[in-house]
């Protein structure tokens, strides 16, 4: 409900828009044919306190800086709205201001992610997109100092869950297991402050808070109240659009945004966090749908929130053979059924490569960016990567020709004590020369002529899982992974 003193202001926006607002707990928005306006409600909530005048202004103008810059032009102005000569109220006249105002475009409603999402929109190259923009939002953000307090976030969200009438025994349960991880990550969380990974970021990064702007994907909404609450890790940012994905449309949606982020950031080390910024993020769902009365769905989010808190234990998976075959193909369909939440991250070679070089997964390198030494620097890296995230107690699967016998040693020595489970790819030269020929917009900057040289290479003895690739080698790879009976090492996704 507005409070009964803004209601004149309420009156004039909707006269201007023709609409009835859009209301959160802390908000009404207006919108119109060609203008959203935003109108702070003057509520105190315990988190906040918007009573104020100047703090309405203060928060709407700190709404404005923050959003703009990632999506320019959605956020246009704070405008006052002002007291006329005769009593009533006017938007940016000459009177006194009696209220402040956020103007924004207007944005159809098919176009937010979450409206995306329910449409079935959200396909490959969207969930790329996606992860592109979070990708760019986060480098974006200059270092930031401290990091907020994680114990006294659970701790918050234990009392918030138990005040929304979740189960108390499970509740205590799952407040005792998230300390504990917390502990043990604490070291971790301190290093990654320490390089940088700590940052004011956007705060409240689910669908419902990202849209479809001039052609591309932007965050918008950020949280704006609340520095504390906003100072945080970059992957505990991202981890909340990942449980989000995850709930609405399965794991594989949120794996691939998780190693999209990872292909453009390199941020392996976020793996080690996954699991409690997972759980956080699902409990804080959960007592949100609680205290709205909305009890199934909230027993879904703390079910989802216990099970983040339960990985399995890594695994390293290698699929490694000759351009063409489909390796990427395969590693991407296997990584959501391995290992922690949301799966696997995929190491891809092609992609490692193109983010030493400075450039996107897309953008063609030169012939100069394959030479020895730049591909072993590139294996070197992955290696390294898959034996830091496997000690994080993250699934890894290694997507390279892994064409030398040394490559494929250096791998499985990464694994350490995780199983390790190798494949190698075949098919006739015909058909990986039809296939590398019909590739569009891919990582792998590999023509028939490269195609030609590997195939000519000696690749030593394969002491791998040899997969017949002329036809689909998933069930064969999920067969050997042990996958056809459980569906995978994780919790299912939701219905």
């Amino acid at each position: 409900m507005i409070p009964a003193p803004q209601l004149p202001i309420a009156a004039l926006l909707r006269r201007l828009t023709g609409a009835a607002p859009l209301e959160t707990h802390i908000s009404a928005i207006f919108v119109g044919p060609d203008h959203a306006w935003k109108l702070k409600k003057a509520v105190a909530l315990g988190f906040l306190d918007f009573t104020a005048l100047a703090a309405r202004e203060h928060f709407l103008r700190r709404e404005l800086a923050l959003n703009a810059p990632h999506a320019p032009g959605l956020y246009q102005a704070v405008l006052p709205v002002t007291r006329t000569p005769e009593g009533g109220v006017e938007l940016d006249g000459p009177g006194e201001a009696v209220e402040w105002v956020l103007r924004m475009a207007a944005v159809p409603s098919g176009d937010f992610l979450d409206a995306v999402a329910e449409a079935g929109g959200l396909d490959g190259a969207r969930l790329d997109a996606l992860a592109d923009a979070v990708f760019a939002m986060h480098a974006a953000l200059p270092a930031a100092a401290p990091l907020n307090d994680m114990a006294a976030v659970r701790e918050g969200n234990r009392r918030a869950a138990l005040a929304a009438g979740l189960p108390q025994a499970r509740i205590a349960a799952w407040n005792t297991a998230l300390a504990t991880r917390l502990a043990a990550l604490a070291p971790v969380l301190a290093a990654r402050q320490a390089a940088g990974r700590v940052r004011r970021c956007h705060g409240d990064l689910h669908l419902g808070n990202l849209l479809l702007w001039q052609g591309r994907v932007c965050p918008f909404d950020a949280l704006e109240f609340d520095e504390a609450l906003a100072t945080i890790d970059t992957g505990y940012d991202l981890a909340f659009l990942l449980m989000d994905l995850e709930h609405r449309l399965g794991r594989a949606a949120a794996n691939r945004v998780l190693n999209r982020y990872v292909a453009r950031s390199g941020d392996i080390g976020l793996a080690a966090g996954l699991p409690a910024w997972l759980s956080l993020r699902a409990i804080i769902r959960a007592h949100v749908a609680g205290a709205r009365g909305r009890r199934e769905e909230a027993l879904a989010y703390l079910a989802r929130a216990e099970a983040y808190l339960a990985p399995p234990p890594p695994r390293l998976v290698a699929v490694g053979g000759l351009q063409g075959t489909g390796k990427s193909r395969l590693a991407r369909a296997l990584a959501p059924e391995l290992g922690a939440a949301p799966g696997a991250l995929v190491l891809r070679s092609d992609e490692i490569r193109k983010r030493q070089a400075g450039v996107p997964p897309e953008q063609r390198l030169p012939p100069a960016a394959y030479a020895p030494e730049a591909s072993e620097s590139v294996f070197a890296e992955l290696a390294a990567q898959a034996a830091e995230a496997i000690g994080a107690g993250h699934a890894v699967v290694a997507d390279a020709v892994f064409g030398r016998p040394s490559e494929r040693a250096a791998l499985e020595q990464a694994a350490g004590t995780a199983p390790f489970t190798g494949f190698w790819l075949t098919a006739p030269q015909e058909v990986l020369e039809a296939r590398i020929a019909r590739r569009r917009g891919d990582a792998s900057d590999a023509d028939a002529a490269v195609l030609a040289a590997t195939a000519a290479r000696d690749m030593g003895e394969i002491a791998w899982h040899v997969l017949d690739a002329t036809e689909d080698p998933l069930p064969a790879a999920r067969a050997a992974l042990g996958l056809d009976a459980g569906g995978g090492d994780g919790p299912p996704g939701p219905p």
